[in-house]
């Protein structure tokens, strides 16, 4: 485990000043653990009493205030008893009898003016809260945060810890997501800070106490895998090293291959951290930014920011323009989940594609696929959940039924791009028996109505991403969907086409 508290050194800064501010970050990234280290640390610092207790219970009162109240205050209570302090440090033993809406705040009021030091509170799972409960509780905070000045006894600072950003504390209250906006209800809070994701130095520090413990080693390259593969995600980096040092049962020095197992294991399993994230996708305010994402259209609607920052917040894309899915393994998930339906009507046996030298046979996926859309692409286009993308989606759930069993498709797409790059890769054997890596790369476009033909544009971004996997060739495909296209049984002509820097590439149109 991390030292938690190096990786937010503001969140010391701002109660030391007194201050009332979020801390947010999305499920499974250190949050819960920091908070008590931190709480710990305080207290043992000898003039505070640093508590930190979870909201998660009070989900069940829904707008019942009285309830939600009653219930944080005995969460309170139950993590001040555990907390080994000595008696004069704890909540009073009865809390004053106060009317519905009042009991929390002046429950800790009580607190503060008994206790002979400051208090500092950290309210885990703040977002468990619902409705008029969260409204009552945020209002009760600000109320003794604001007359704090006047001798009234309160919690120094207070920390609301969940996956929320503040606009959304704002408007829980009464106001406006706008987070500048002075006269929200919620505006006491000082700041929203952000549990940042590990940094390639971290999963080294990390993964290097595991290799004082054991002897067992991460190469160097293995360290960089896992950082491409999860983009520092907390549980992503320790479910990695977790699949490899005890499912997969490696006892050797761990390198790029093991990693690469791991990522595979993790998907296909679709372990509960990852089952909870594909639960999401159909969720309307998540379809409404992955769907773009995946199509590589353009964000063209204002009110979707909102959207935007709830995916955020909850991890699934990017903290920053342009929108793209946070790391590769979540874009692996994300895709799967969404072919699943194609998968489920393909039956082509995928060891039929493996060439007599070991090689996969890309050429006849394609004749094949091109089969397959005649039949069955207009019905899955029509139930896909996500039209927009539903082109790319199938496409991507017929590589992935047939190159998965023995090789890797890496994807990648994002908002404004107005395409999808793929790569396969299937490793094989050489005649003498030397480990090689085949790798096939193409490029997805989708031709809509009143829109020109994207084949010259496709041309020039293919030439770009072989240029970076400097690769000689490659495979434009074009979905024609606008209405004037071909009838679906005149679909899937191929041609040769030149790219502008002279490379011969096939072109598919379906």
């Amino acid at each position: 485990m991390l030292p938690p508290t190096p990786r937010l050194p503001e969140a010391r800064t701002l109660i030391e000043m007194d201050r009332y501010f979020v801390l947010h970050a999305p499920r499974q990234t250190g949050k819960t653990t920091m908070l008590r280290i931190l709480a710990s640390e305080l207290t043992a610092e000898g003039d505070t009493a640093a508590l930190a207790f979870s909201c998660e219970r009070a989900k069940t009162a829904g707008d019942d205030i009285g309830a939600a109240e009653t219930i944080l205050l005995r969460s309170l209570r139950r993590a001040a008893d555990l907390s080994g302090w000595p008696e004069e440090l704890l909540p009073p033993g009865s809390w004053p009898q106060n009317p519905v809406g009042t009991q929390f705040g002046e429950a800790l009021s009580a607190w503060s003016s008994r206790c002979p030091r400051r208090v500092v509170l950290f309210l885990d799972e703040i977002d468990a809260l619902q409705g008029n409960s969260l409204v009552s509780i945020l209002s009760q905070l600000r109320d003794g945060h604001n007359i704090r000045p006047d001798g009234y006894s309160f919690p120094a600072s207070v920390v609301l810890c969940g996956l929320r950003d503040l606009r959304d504390y704002k408007v829980a209250s009464g106001g406006v997501p706008d987070r500048h906006n002075a006269v929200s209800p919620f505006n006491i809070v000082a700041a929203s800070l952000r549990l940042g994701d590990f940094t390639t130095d971290e999963i080294a520090d990390l993964y290097d106490q595991h290799t004082q413990a054991t002897g067992q080693e991460f190469t160097k390259d293995a360290v960089d895998q896992v950082f491409e593969l999860t983009q520092g995600q907390p549980w992503l980096v320790n479910a990695v090293a977790h699949e490899i040092t005890v499912k997969m049962g490696v006892t050797e020095t761990i390198g790029v291959g093991q990693v690469e197992e791991a990522k595979e294991r993790l998907i296909r399993a679709r372990a509960m951290h990852l089952d909870a994230l594909a639960a999401r996708l159909h969720e309307p305010r998540i379809k409404r930014v992955m769907e773009p994402i995946v199509a590589g259209g353009l964000y063209t609607d204002r009110g979707n920011s909102d959207d935007l920052s709830y995916a955020r917040d909850l991890g699934l894309i990017s903290q920053k323009p342009p929108p793209q899915v946070a790391n590769p393994i979540y874009r692996e998930v994300i895709l799967r989940v969404l072919g699943d339906l194609t998968e489920q009507n393909i039956h082509a046996d995928p060891h039929s594609f493996v060439l007599p030298d070991g090689r996969f046979d890309l050429p006849r996926l394609l004749r094949e696929f091109v089969g397959f859309w005649r039949e069955h692409g207009e019905v899955l286009i029509q139930q896909e959940g996500y039209h927009e993308a539903a082109c790319q989606i199938i496409l991507m759930a017929y590589l992935h039924r047939l190159v998965n069993g023995g090789g890797y498709l890496d994807r990648e797409y994002a908002a404004g791009t107005k395409r999808l790059d793929v790569l396969v890769r299937w490793p094989y054997n050489g005649p003498d028996g030397k480990k090689l890596m085949q790798r096939d790369a193409m490029e997805l476009k989708v031709w809509r109505a009143k829109e020109k033909d994207p084949t010259p544009e496709g041309l020039t971004q293919l030439d770009q991403y072989l240029d970076r996997l400097t690769l000689p060739t490659g495979v434009l495909v074009i979905f024609d969907r606008r209405p004037e296209a071909p009838a679906w049984q005149d679909r899937g002509a191929f041609e040769q086409a030149t790219t502008p820097s002279g490379r011969q590439v096939t072109v598919l149109r379906v």
